[in-house]
């Protein structure tokens, strides 16, 4: 492959796997310690991911257990939890927090897929987006002694490229969405 697409290759697999990061975040009936990630809590004045300061567990299908490595931090990272968009009530005993997930409804459930597909949306957006920068850069090219037609040739490889990774996003989406309608 031609060095000058495989630059945007490399783009296009960074906003895929930014996207299925974010897929991963998002709660689907299962307890997932995943959904804690954007979490972060004060310690000793500055904001520190929630993985970095406690050891996250499942225990069960519907429980994340969390044992801070201080108890100092059972209040903080509880606040952090409450705040957080994420709709989960903490319960702690002293040294473990516990965060139960109910049962989704299927109307919560609506929601998280219509989301899902949104963020997928925004993701095919940006890889259009990087396509169009290519298309431009190739056909500034033409100024610089390159035939029509390698142009041609590299804004195909890149339409193919984007084909691909739309098809990608698409399968991601479609994976997540049966995984959070299935009760």
């Amino acid at each position: 492959m031609d060095e000058r697409v495989q630059k945007y290759e490399q783009k296009m697999t960074k906003t895929l796997n930014g996207f299925e990061e974010e897929l991963t975040t998002i709660r689907a009936g299962r307890a997932n310690p995943h959904i804690l990630d954007k979490i972060t809590v004060d310690y000793y004045g500055s904001p520190t991911p929630l993985q970095q300061v406690a050891n996250i567990t499942v225990p069960e299908a519907r429980m994340i257990q969390i044992q801070p490595w201080e108890s100092s931090l059972i209040k903080s990272i509880e606040k952090a939890i409450l705040t957080s968009d994420l709709g989960l009530n903490p319960s702690n005993d002293g040294k473990l927090i516990r965060l139960v997930l109910p049962e989704l409804t299927e109307e919560r459930r609506k929601e998280l897929v219509k989301d899902v597909k949104k963020k997928g949306e925004a993701a095919k957006v940006a890889v259009r987006n990087i396509r169009r920068d290519a298309n431009d850069a190739f056909k500034k090219l033409t100024k610089q002694d390159v035939s029509e037609d390698e142009v041609k040739d590299l804004e195909d490889s890149v339409q193919k490229l984007t084909d691909k990774f739309i098809k990608k996003i698409d399968a991601a989406v479609d994976t997540k969405a049966k995984e959070i309608l299935t009760v």
